[in-house]
């Protein structure tokens, strides 16, 4: 054999040699293990910590599930109207607290620890977009018994036609209950605003359309402190009220750490604490008793306007 082709046979086999380590080498970097360290992706080596992680991701998994299968409604009489508080009996000392523009992951979650230590119930109207990145909080409050409630996708103030003041609502409404479980009939227009688009749609849809009648001023560009939080709640407090406050749409820290004194203090004054819906509905069953009784009324009332103009 010529030292030519003897030349040429080595550089064969050499090439042979390489391209097979190579596949090697790939397919091995490929393997489960080799991909994971490859891309980051490092898995628990202890049992404790395999079993730590599986629970983890079974959680993730649980949170595409809705919380629970219902729908808050409110009384047939208060469907597609505006409603500032309840109107009630002066010694019917029930008071709802409302918290806009979360979820968030840091105030929401300390606020459901103050709630439910103090065994109180509140309605949340959420931002559309916040549910959908914070799903888990979202899921926490219905799974604790608080009302959610629908404030928009974006939080939008300016004038909408009706293509965007329904993707706007009805998008919010999709998401809260793909994630909750619950069906809102309640709704509140960003900044109170409704005459926008905003408030006329959801009263065409049948929404009961929720303002507030005192608010404790944490959404204010120069808030009070904590303690002027607390005074501005308990200083308007009356039966029936609507007290506005907020878990998102900025540093609410505040509003945290004011929330407990609140509660204190109106409980302290006789108040319990109601969400919306029941709120409304005790409206309603006093409505219905003035109801039984005012045929007489009205009817004595006509008497009397005979009468005078006899």
């Amino acid at each position: 054999m010529s030292s030519r082709k003897l030349s040429l046979l080595l550089k064969l086999i050499i090439i042979t040699l390489v391209t097979g380590a190579s596949s090697l080498c790939i397919s091995l970097l490929l393997t489960t293990s080799g991909f994971e360290h490859l891309f980051g992706i490092i898995k628990p080596k202890s049992e404790s910590a395999k079993a730590s992680h599986n629970k983890l991701m079974s959680a993730d998994a649980q949170n595409i599930i809705p919380a629970t299968d219902q729908m808050n409604e409110v009384p047939k009489a208060f469907q597609g109207t505006i409603v500032y508080q309840g109107k009630l009996k002066p010694n019917e000392k029930v008071i709802a607290l409302t918290f806009d523009d979360g979820p968030g992951p840091k105030n929401t979650a300390q606020i459901l620890e103050i709630l439910k230590k103090n065994d109180v119930k509140a309605t949340f109207f959420m931002i559309g977009q916040m549910v959908k990145y914070f799903p888990q909080v979202a899921k926490q409050v219905a799974a604790d018994g608080h009302v959610i409630g629908n404030h928009t996708w974006h939080h939008w103030y300016r004038h909408m036609d009706l293509a965007t003041a329904a993707s706007e609502i009805d998008r919010t409404a999709e998401i809260i209950y793909k994630t909750t479980g619950e069906k809102t009939s309640l709704f509140r227009p960003p900044g109170g605003f409704l005459n926008n688009g905003l408030a006329e749609y959801a009263r065409n849809k049948k929404y009961a359309v929720m303002m507030w009648s005192e608010q404790s001023g944490d959404a204010e560009r120069r808030s009070p402190p904590v303690t002027g939080l607390v005074k501005n709640v308990l200083k308007y407090a009356k039966p029936g009220a609507i007290v506005l406050l907020h878990d998102g749409g900025g540093n609410r820290s505040k509003s945290v750490k004011a929330l407990p004194e609140m509660i204190a203090g109106l409980k302290a004054e006789g108040y319990r604490f109601v969400t919306i819906p029941q709120l409304l509905e005790i409206q309603a069953q006093e409505k219905s008793v003035e109801t039984e009784v005012s045929p007489v009324v009205k009817n004595q009332e006509h008497l009397n306007q005979q009468l005078n103009h006899q």
